[in-house]
């Protein structure tokens, strides 16, 4: 029987945490008798998600005080960590709330992370070349010594979890498309701003290295933590820790035959003057256009990574969308972005501040 009684999920106003909100909740056999709870930011988002049959708390994850009473007065003994991949101090502040509730109930926790793929690649800096998930990929983000936010933020989850007694996943998320589910953002990120870009500039671009990143469908991405919890909940004994990163790549996304289908959407709605497609005339122009921070536009843009999901396989994962599936539904995805682009994502407000002193 499962020690689990409540689950957090964080990120739950976002695209990626709403939508595994709304499947889990729409799957209550899945869960039972463990209940949900779900963060959001701001009232704005606490009243839309009201309506679901789920308890909303609103707080900043980077208070600690709050993180620690939330996990404690609601006893959560799970979380799903889907808000940023990129900050430390949210992931010391949860984990360390989780380690405190296993020293009170001498009963075992769990912290499910959301890293990226791009971080396994060599435009960012990864010198490894074709990864599996089995391998000690916890080592060599060790070895790299490189002060990237989500690497830095990959071995804290470890480091930390271990030191409080926490069972810890890291869930690699990569591009992600399609509609989410949830009550408040329902598109990924960088998709949206490709074609939000096109359309201000009335031209749709493309990067001078065709890269083929990894990407799924937000259905398929959502089935895998769905999974992940599934086993957990029965306690199964699953990869975690050091051993525990799964891969959520589904198949790889053709950037440059993408953005020539999106060139071919935008023109048939004149929303673009012509069906061709540009090169940026430079990364920092691409950074500025996309509004994502220049020192990350070339492996968001190019990369490509060889990365192979043989734990997330393993546990039975079978993602349902596949290269020819995504590029069949790029009027879709364009469409997607008309209707409901319309709530923007402070996802790097961070890292694009001015550094200080």
């Amino acid at each position: 029987m499962s020690h689990v009684k409540n689950i957090l999920v964080t990120g739950a106003a976002g695209y990626i945490g709403g939508s595994i909100l709304a499947d889990f909740l729409s799957r209550p056999d899945l869960l039972a008798p463990a209940k949900l709870h779900a963060v959001v930011r701001s009232e704005e988002q606490l009243q839309a998600l009201s309506k679901l049959n789920v308890s909303v708390l609103n707080f900043e994850l980077d208070d600690s005080a709050a993180v620690a009473a939330a996990v404690d007065q609601n006893q959560i003994d799970l979380i799903i960590h889907a808000a940023n991949s990129s900050d430390t101090l949210i992931v010391t502040n949860l984990v360390e709330a989780l380690g405190r509730r296993r020293s009170t109930t001498g009963k075992p926790v769990f912290f499910i992370h959301s890293s990226v793929t791009t971080l396994f690649s060599e435009e960012a800096g990864w010198p490894h070349g074709m990864l599996k998930d089995t391998e000690s990929i916890y080592e060599k983000e060790k070895e790299l010594g490189s002060s990237h936010p989500v690497l830095q933020t990959n071995l804290l989850v470890v480091e930390k979890a271990q030191e409080c007694g926490v069972k810890c996943f890291n869930v690699v998320v990569p591009n992600v498309y399609g509609r989410g589910k949830g009550e408040w953002r329902k598109v990924s990120i960088l998709i949206p701003a490709l074609i939000q870009a096109s359309i201000r500039l009335e031209k749709v671009h493309k990067f001078d290295v065709d890269g083929h990143p990894p990407a799924a469908h937000i259905s398929d991405l959502v089935a895998l933590y769905r999974i992940l919890v599934h086993k957990i909940l029965e306690n199964e004994d699953i990869p975690s820790g050091k051993d525990g990163y799964y891969f959520a790549m589904a198949h790889r996304a053709p950037w440059w035959a993408y953005m020539r289908a999106i060139a071919q959407s935008l023109h048939a709605r004149g929303l673009v003057a012509d069906p061709e497609v540009e090169l940026w005339p430079s990364d920092e122009a691409a950074a500025k256009a996309l509004k994502f921070p220049v020192q990350f536009i070339r492996a968001m843009g190019t990369a490509s990574g060889g990365l192979e999901p043989v734990n997330a396989r393993q546990l039975g994962w079978q993602p349902i969308w596949d290269e020819r599936r995504f590029l069949e539904s790029t009027d879709e995805e364009v469409q997607a972005v008309l209707d409901l682009d319309t709530i923007r994502t402070g996802i790097f407000d961070k890292l694009m501040q001015p550094a200080t002193d």
